[in-house]
């Protein structure tokens, strides 16, 4: 489908008038006559020269459609985050009143909350929630537009202003929101309503504090034009896990850094993990948030054959990032590792016992087998589940990326260090050369489910598998995806999705599934609105 068309096809009918003009910049494309008053003045064909006067009026004419969608874009989502405010404010006074009416007096019972009350919170909510999904729609098309017609004129008039315009847009960044706060903002006020004031609590790790953990897992591809949508219909089903919930969300909140050792002489981490061979091992160091968390998670994940009657385990313990070097070279105990550990006594003796074990162990490879940094990975995730409820949780990791951490072909990237410095968690991170960095194009999707044996999964997800929204792609390995990409003289063992990434994977709707918009209420007779209270009738005023 040409653009021109999609645009046509996907453009939200009120906002028509806000969109890039692409069927009017294309026509900008078409050098103007010399003498346009002269009698049988033609238009110059487009193989002509492309003078100076064209290049600035279609400029011109670029930088009013640039203008007026920045525009309309900063106005809509500072309108969303007032009405997230608004909503917010009507929530915690429901709640309030609600509360107050299960411990308080009559005329605090008097006054409780309705069903239709927390409805129309919802409705509101719901709205909201739609028209942050139609914003984000509308932000991806126009930037797609701006960027089809740049390589159009590129192509067409054989003057490059695509590296300018970058500049241009960069002044102008309406593409940049990425709705990761406001989807935390909503996913809370949403729960809230929908659980009435008593939201699930429990540990926020879900099961982090337990160092053996096993999951059935699926996982998909997302293309970007689809990660805030999926985004919002999960979260109107799960909400967003925030593992630090007594702080305000910060984007580094949702980083993810891990860098994967392996032999580069043998590959044997790789090639095990690959081939799924019985008992083959990913040994990684992983940290959340940004580098000044200084609490480095050492893991191991080993795989294991259904014949085996045994599953694959993921098993970890925490070092200081000052310890990280003179534990891997040896030079640092496990018995040193644990020392303050046993000396808090927070744990018991076998537990303790149970991760010096696993200590040994990975103390032991790393050495024997001679293993050093070769791949990190980054992303940032957005996790969906009901704290200490590991039943169902679904995890969406978006700007993903994979960078080298060896030392080969004579360069010192880690050096004698357990990662290189010289990179954080600068997505997309542009200091580094084309050859050290593989950025994925989608975003990576995992559902996670612990059903008892021939239970369903839950059938919204069944239905989310199965839309046009995700591709799926079992057993894709972030570790197996960079390694294959960033060693491709010396990797000679591909992953089978490799043909994938030449395909587009968006798809036509096949049923229908996605975000529903609620209707307003259109009974606007007196004595219908005479029968409200009066906290409903404030409801209905504030939604409508």
């Amino acid at each position: 489908m040409r653009f021109g068309q999609q645009l046509r096809s996907s453009l939200i009918k009120d906002w028509y008038y806000y969109y890039i003009d692409y069927e009017g910049l294309k026509k900008s494309l078409q050098p103007v006559p010399e003498n346009p008053n002269a009698s049988g003045a033609r238009k110059k064909s487009s193989s002509q020269a492309w003078s100076e006067e064209d290049e600035q009026r279609f400029v011109n004419h670029l930088e009013e459609e640039l203008d007026k969608v920045f525009t309309f874009q900063r106005v809509k989502s500072q309108e969303i985050i007032r009405r997230i405010n608004a909503s917010e404010k009507e929530v915690n006074e429901v709640i309030a009143r609600s509360q107050a009416a299960g411990q308080g007096d009559e005329r605090a019972k008097a006054n409780a909350p309705t069903e239709e009350e927390f409805s129309l919170l919802e409705e509101d909510l719901s709205d909201i929630i739609a028209d942050v999904h139609d914003l984000a729609k509308f932000t991806q098309l126009n930037y797609t537009g701006f960027q089809k017609i740049i390589k159009k004129h590129d192509k067409q008039t054989n003057w490059h202003l695509k590296p300018v315009f970058a500049a241009r847009l960069n002044a102008r960044p309406f593409f940049k929101d990425d709705y990761d706060i406001t989807v935390v903002n909503l996913s809370k006020l949403y729960d809230q309503v929908r659980t009435k004031g008593n939201p699930v609590t429990g540990d926020a790790s879900a099961g982090g504090k337990q160092q053996n953990f096993v999951r059935q897992t699926t996982k998909y591809w997302v293309h970007p034009d689809n990660i805030t949508e999926l985004k919002l219909i999960i979260l109107k089903h799960l909400p967003v896990l925030v593992f630090n919930p007594s702080k305000e969300f910060e984007k580094k909140d949702s980083a993810i850094s891990s860098i994967y050792y392996d032999n580069p002489d043998t590959w044997e981490l790789y090639e095990g993990r690959l081939k799924k061979t019985e008992g083959a091992e990913a040994i990684r160091l992983r940290w959340y948030g940004g580098m000044e968390n200084d609490t480095i998670f050492l893991e191991r994940k080993t795989h294991r054959e259904d014949w085996t009657g045994e599953k694959s385990v993921k098993a970890r313990f925490s070092l200081k990032e000052k310890n990280v070097n003179a534990f891997l070279k040896g030079e640092m105990t496990t018995e040193q590792v644990f020392e303050k550990m046993r000396r808090e006594g927070k744990k018991s003796e076998k537990e303790i016992n149970d991760l010096e074990q696993l200590a040994k162990e990975i103390q032991f490879r790393v050495i024997d087998r001679r293993l050093v940094p070769v791949t990190r990975s980054f992303y940032n995730r957005t996790a969906f589940q009901l704290p200490g409820d590991a039943r169902v949780r679904i995890s969406l990791d978006t700007e993903l990326a994979m960078t080298r951490e060896d030392n080969l072909d004579g360069k010192r990237r880690a050096g004698n260090n357990w990662r290189r410095t010289d990179i954080g968690i600068d997505w997309p991170f542009p200091q580094l050369p084309p050859e050290d960095v593989e950025r994925f194009p989608y975003g990576v999707l995992e559902v996670k489910l612990q059903t008892a044996q021939g239970q369903e999964p839950p059938e919204w997800i069944r239905e989310l598998t199965a839309s046009h929204l995700v591709e799926a792609v079992p057993k894709f390995s972030k570790f197996i995806h960079g390694t294959a990409t960033l060693f491709p003289s010396r990797i000679n063992l591909l992953p089978f999705w490799m043909p994938q990434m030449d395909v587009d994977i968006r798809k036509p709707a096949s049923h229908n599934f996605g975000l529903d918009r609620p209707g307003h209420s259109t009974d606007a007779s007196t004595s219908a609105a005479m029968d409200d209270d009066d906290n409903v009738q404030r409801l209905r005023a504030a939604r409508d």
